[in-house]
């Protein structure tokens, strides 16, 4: 995503990096050839500078866009982001966070910014997974305010920098309402690919012809086509990896539980959901790390 970014960003601005993982930093410098300065230190000609923490990366920044795994984790820092104050700037400050938490989380740290008036906060998950990422086709659902200025209006050419699709579903809050009942259906639909594949394949029918016969008929999903479970049917899914580099099991345990949690709330009857939760709990059991496909 970093890198899509930087490479549609206009060569006067500067994308700005922050990671806890030094590891992480130190892969994304290599990739993009900047020599590991130190954090703080701009990357001569690159256009790119390493934060020194996500409060760094935030006062150099007019668009903080945050992706992390766990609505305490997004909570913390922003957290250190907000306070102390942020130094003003116009235009004001946007906060773009495309993790995947619950809506009710987003929304206490969309108060937290707003009525601090350190500037306008959207919630604005993703889908499309790694291969999505890297070949920017994602799809966006964005809950953002239509209530004050031309909000949707600046956010959405940010996003499609990074993604092929930019959906507006509504209030901030919204875009992750859709997010979990997306991945609700991803996680039942991965569930069914597999035994469905393998029940092709014991029955004994060759893999190639199977997934072949899946994709051309009412069985296709984006679990079959896209990221099969089984090698040689889509090329680039982790499956032709060992199941590394992709959408981690613990993760999809994450959105399951906020998907459960979500439908708590809403009285929305989810008759699957336990039985997908003990399936994912299982294969987490012995590697969370992962794709959920495995």
């Amino acid at each position: 995503m970093a890198k899509n970014l930087r490479a549609k960003l206009p060569e006067g601005d500067t994308l700005v990096i922050f990671d806890q993982n030094p590891g992480v930093l130190t892969k994304f410098q290599t990739e993009v050839g900047i020599a590991a300065t130190g954090a703080g230190a701009p990357a001569k000609g690159t256009g790119i500078t390493i934060a020194e923490s996500s409060r760094d990366a935030a006062e150099k920044s007019e668009v903080v866009i945050t992706v992390l795994p766990e609505p305490s984790h997004v909570a913390n820092v922003f957290g250190s982001i907000l306070h102390p104050r942020l130094p003003s700037i116009e235009p004001e400050r946007l906060f773009i966070d495309c993790s995947t938490i619950d809506p009710t989380s987003s929304r206490e740290i969309a108060n937290a910014v707003h009525s601090s008036s350190q500037g306008r906060f959207v919630d604005a998950p993703m889908s499309g997974g790694v291969v999505g990422a890297r070949a920017s086709t994602l799809t966006f659902m964005l809950g953002a305010s239509t209530r004050s200025g031309q909000l949707v209006d600046r956010v959405v050419p940010i996003l499609e920098l990074m993604g092929s699709k930019v959906l507006h579903l509504g209030e901030q809050g919204m875009g992750l309402s859709g997010k979990l009942a997306n991945n609700y259906l991803l996680a039942i639909s991965n569930i069914a690919t597999a035994e469905a594949m393998n029940l092709g394949v014991r029955c004994g029918l060759d893999t190639k012809k199977l997934g072949e016969l899946i994709n051309g008929s009412s069985g296709q999903c984006w679990s079959s086509a896209v990221n099969n479970p089984v090698q040689g049917i889509s090329p680039g899914a982790p499956a032709e990896r060992d199941f590394d580099g992709g959408f981690a099991v613990g993760l999809m345990k994450k959105d399951l539980k906020l998907a459960i949690k979500a439908a708590a709330e809403s009285g929305a009857q989810l008759e699957l959901a336990q039985k997908a939760k003990e399936v994912y709990e299982a294969v987490g059991a012995s590697d969370e790390m992962k794709d959920f496909s495995v």
